[in-house]
């Protein structure tokens, strides 16, 4: 999974026909998106101001699906598998979360004591996503585990209908809102606005750059922020500590390791339990800027961040981080450098996977395997 051996992802023009011509295609297509790009920001339509901007947001978006990454990346490296029913537990995260932090709204704790509640908050969304993914393991995956791969990835895709089906049913397929929440540092908060000092919550501060201007909000950085350090503590569990050195053990060799005294059981379910963790920690912050939660919700965010493991290299945990943060400020930046409408930012991510599978197969750092399964 992560000690190993990267598959080399150099480009073959062989004798096959269709490979040649997708080479092409792809080719003559980025060369066409780099003329726009340049041609656009000649004539002034697109500024640096509006690439700052496009890098603030995608900054935190990326975070998120760096994030809901690792789950994907941690479970593939150790069982060779793909968890699509992953998305749906950042829903269950974000989903509980909303009724933590609601019934704290209701109460009045959220106002008088708001930075614990948030923190209560984010521990119950990422017990809610901890719980699923155990479940999921013990339930749908590990009765499969010796099974042909198809089988694991199709029950995969009927758990994940399976869970948005049982949240649709208990709780309605009404959007959800979660509460406005101010956070005012260095002032006093009357009402909803924060005087003197920053909201970090809700804040929004136009900020003067190159004789543009550009709006932040604090909020963008505090995600990217919780989520590096979230992250940084993941690599260091898995690389410098014992339980990790079994993970990568078991990552290797599942026989071999259970016979040096591994217990491999517990080691894959640790593994559904990080990236759950991961995952439950980024639906809150999602839902925090997003606001907005249903049974639906895991969806999109779950297919980009699996496209952002596929950027950065499949089983790669540092691949995983860049290429979430890579994929949200393309997200984030490409359609208006491009002259395009923001409703197309799903079209840029997707044709990013699409190009990054032509050209690179593996990603941009490397698919990692074990010697023996390269």
């Amino acid at each position: 999974m992560l000690k190993s051996i990267p598959i080399a992802g150099r480009l073959r023009f062989g004798n096959d026909p269709v490979q040649t011509f997708l080479y092409m295609a792809g080719g003559a297509l980025l060369l066409f998106f780099a003329f726009i790009a340049v041609r656009n920001t000649l004539t002034g339509a697109y500024g640096i101001d509006d690439f700052l901007q496009g890098i603030v947001l995608g900054l935190a978006q990326g975070s998120i699906y760096a994030l809901i990454a690792l789950g994907y990346t941690l479970v593939y490296g150790v069982l060779m598998m793909i968890n699509f029913a992953h998305s749906e537990v950042f829903m269950g995260g974000a989903y509980i979360g909303f009724f933590a932090i609601n019934a704290f709204h209701e109460s009045g704790f959220l106002a008088e004591n708001t930075l614990v509640a948030l923190l209560i908050t984010m521990a119950i969304g990422m017990l809610a996503s901890v719980i699923l993914a155990v479940l999921l393991e013990r339930i749908a995956y590990r009765p499969l585990r010796n099974a042909p791969r198809l089988v694991p990835l199709i029950t995969a895709i009927g758990a994940s209908i399976t869970l948005q089906q049982i949240f649709l049913r208990l709780f309605g397929g009404g959007t959800r809102s979660y509460p406005v929440v101010s956070l005012c540092i260095g002032g006093t908060l009357q009402g909803t606005t924060c005087e003197g000092g920053i909201d970090i919550m809700q804040g929004r501060y136009q900020v003067e750059v190159f004789g543009g201007e550009i709006v932040i909000r604090p909020l963008y950085f505090v995600i990217f922020f919780i989520a590096l350090i979230l992250m940084a503590a993941l690599w260091f569990f898995v690389q410098r500590t014992k339980v990790g050195k079994a993970m990568r053990a078991v990552a290797e060799d599942k026989n071999t390791a259970a016979l040096m005294g591994v217990n491999v059981d517990r080691v894959i379910v640790l593994t559904f339990v990080l990236g759950a963790l991961m995952a439950g920690a980024a639906a809150v912050l999602f839902a925090l800027y997003n606001r907005q939660v249903s049974p639906f919700m895991g969806f999109t965010p779950g297919v980009k961040a699996f496209t952002a493991a596929v950027l950065g290299g499949i089983g790669n945990v540092p691949g995983a981080m860049a290429g979430g943060v890579l994929l949200g400020v393309i997200e984030s930046a490409a359609p208006q450098m491009l002259g395009l409408p923001s409703q197309l930012e799903d079209v840029v991510a997707f044709g990013v996977l699409v190009l990054i599978l032509i050209f690179r197969p593996t990603g941009i750092f490397g698919e990692v395997l074990a010697k023996k399964k390269a």
